[in-house]
């Protein structure tokens, strides 16, 4: 019998748990403890993604993957056996209020206390994301049950510790909470310390923004959740997936009401007829690099310093900034579609005469009727990508006339990873290789590392377009990089092309039209502890950012 390369083993996971997942849909549910289930999870297992670390050892529970998760989905997520994923909001005109993750722009609601809505509206990507995240928590949780008895079925001391301390109400000592501590990381099976630095970062992010219920709850609500399981069926986890779920994936519902807006809006101002540069980018670097100088000189603040030091400095200046360029030709667009996509469009016009910081090689328009609009979107979800860029490229009918847009350039700038250098470097792409499909798309990319001159670390090659964030194994990835000498990986690049390439074929867009790829690293996910689960970059990332955001905005407003 043939055996398998380790790559090839994940390859196969990875088809087989994408077969899984929309057959579940087609389905209408699963239980994780059921058939389909228990395949969802050896998928996982199978592939054994870097960002869950440790997941295939049953003798710890994976903390850093424990951080990345919930981080990602809503609170309380560990409390719940009944998850629906549905396409439409129920409660949009509803009083019951979402209840939103802190990392993931995504529609939850909590409906009484065992069950957890998701509304899906960024397409399959999101769903992928969902459940491997789901099949994640599964898997700990079942670890952590396996600490709760001893071998004669009585509760082991740790876990009595553990039960007294989550009904605790008052707030701890340093002594008791170290004791706490202690006995909770022998039922994670994890040194002391990895404990307390898991504590700690959840209950920053739960005092700052309530995002989660803290460690002790939520081992002790992953452990009880199994244990209920155990006892009674009806208390299974059961995860939904409403039978009109796989129809409306594709037909872009959202996305056609999000073009929409930009469109209705670019009209309603009179700058659809003017040159339009597309940016899918964060909501302030461009902002920043075009309004912070002038924004900061008119307030009488402080100017001087290191370019890259002075946009770091500028976080704290934001209101002001968007209050200033709200007066200089600034329009912020927040999404109402539900795509979760907040836009802004900048008239070029509106710049003449306003103070660009001296570091910066960029001409403000003199003629008001060729000055580009520069539309910003923010980041989109995976295959969400394809959808937004072919409804915004496509052809706009009012009022029973044909609208057309003059799209002079889209620029894709973001984050990734990188598999051949270190956080903070830059990558620019020459191709989009599609995981587990044959798919790959050329990029003739309009950056090159002569356009970065700040920084020596500018990587060249193709990007592969991964299934999602946990769906990363190590043996896979080097096979791309050996095979296709790829530079890194991300989640959007290949839909976005998919997309302009569509829309030069079908005569929305120009063929020499220039495009724009360019990535900074946030991770390497074939580095152990360098991947998405060891924590933002935080200052180390401003710099790749703005570096990207400046050589973006010289192309566009440039006498060269």
């Amino acid at each position: 019998m043939r055996e398998f390369t380790k790559a090839q083993k994940a390859r196969h996971a990875i088809r087989e748990f994408k077969t899984l997942t929309d057959a579940s849909a087609i389905r209408g549910f699963y239980r994780p403890c059921g058939k389909m289930g228990k395949a969802l999870e050896q998928c996982l297992r199978n592939l054994s993604p870097e960002i869950y670390g440790s997941m295939n050892d049953p003798r710890i529970v994976e903390l850093k993957g424990l951080e990345y998760v919930i981080d990602r989905l809503p609170k309380g997520i560990e409390e719940c056996n009944r998850i629906i994923l549905t396409e439409e909001d129920p409660f949009k005109n509803d009083t019951l209020q979402p209840t939103l993750p802190l990392k993931r722009r995504r529609t939850c609601y909590r409906v009484g206390q065992n069950e957890m809505c998701f509304v899906i509206t960024r397409g399959l990507s999101e769903i992928y994301d969902i459940l491997t995240h789901m099949t994640f928590l599964v898997v700990e949780a079942r670890k952590i049950h396996s600490r709760m008895t001893d071998d004669s079925g009585s509760l082991t001391i740790e876990w009595s510790e553990l039960e007294k301390t989550v009904r605790h109400r008052d707030p701890f000592s340093d002594a008791v909470l170290d004791q706490a501590l202690w006995s909770l990381s022998i039922i994670l099976g994890r040194p002391y310390r990895e404990t307390r630095d898991t504590f700690h970062y959840l209950e920053a992010n739960k005092k700052q923004f309530g995002s989660n219920n803290g460690l002790f709850h939520l081992i002790h609500s992953l452990g009880q959740r199994i244990e209920a399981e155990h006892n009674n069926r009806n208390d299974a986890i059961i995860i939904y997936l409403t039978p009109s779920l796989m129809r409306i994936i594709g037909q872009q519902e959202y996305e056609k009401k999000w073009a929409s807006d930009i469109k209705e809006k670019l009209i309603r101002q009179n700058l659809h007829q003017r040159p339009i540069h597309i940016i899918s980018a964060n909501l302030h670097s461009v902002l920043n690099v075009l309004y912070g100088f002038a924004a900061l000189q008119t307030a009488g603040q402080t100017t001087q310093g290191n370019l890259y030091d002075f946009f770091h400095d500028l976080r704290q200046h934001q209101d002001e900034i968007e209050t200033f360029a709200a007066a200089h030709g600034f329009f912020a667009l927040p999404d109402r579609s539900g795509a979760h996509i907040d836009c802004q469009f900048i008239d070029t016009s509106h710049l003449k005469g306003l103070a660009l910081h001296p570091d910066l090689d960029i001409t403000i328009p003199e003629s008001t009727e060729t000055a580009p609009v520069i539309l910003v979107i923010d980041y989109a979800f995976g295959a969400q990508a394809f959808e937004i860029m072919e409804n915004l490229l496509d052809t706009y009918v009012k009022d029973g006339r044909t609208v057309t847009f003059d799209y002079s350039s889209i620029s894709i700038m973001g984050k990734a990873g990188i598999l051949t250098g270190d956080k903070g470097d830059i990558m620019l792409a020459t191709a989009h290789v599609f995981e587990g499909t044959s798919d790959n798309y050329r990029v003739d990319n309009d950056l090159s590392p002569s356009d970065f001159p700040d920084t020596e670390k500018v990587y060249v090659g193709p990007l592969v377009t991964v299934l999602g964030t946990s769906l990363q194994n190590r043996d896979m990835l080097e096979k791309f990089q050996t095979d296709w000498k790829t530079i890194g990986l991300e989640m959007e690049g290949g839909h976005f092309q998919r997309a302009i390439s569509a829309a030069i074929i079908k005569g929305n867009a120009r063929e020499d039209m220039p495009v724009r790829y360019a990535y900074y690293a946030s991770d390497n996910p074939i580095k152990t502890g360098r991947t998405l689960a060891a924590g933002a970059m935080g200052k180390e990332g401003v710099k790749p950012t703005y570096l990207i955001t400046r050589v973006i905005l010289e192309k566009i407003l440039s006498d060269r």
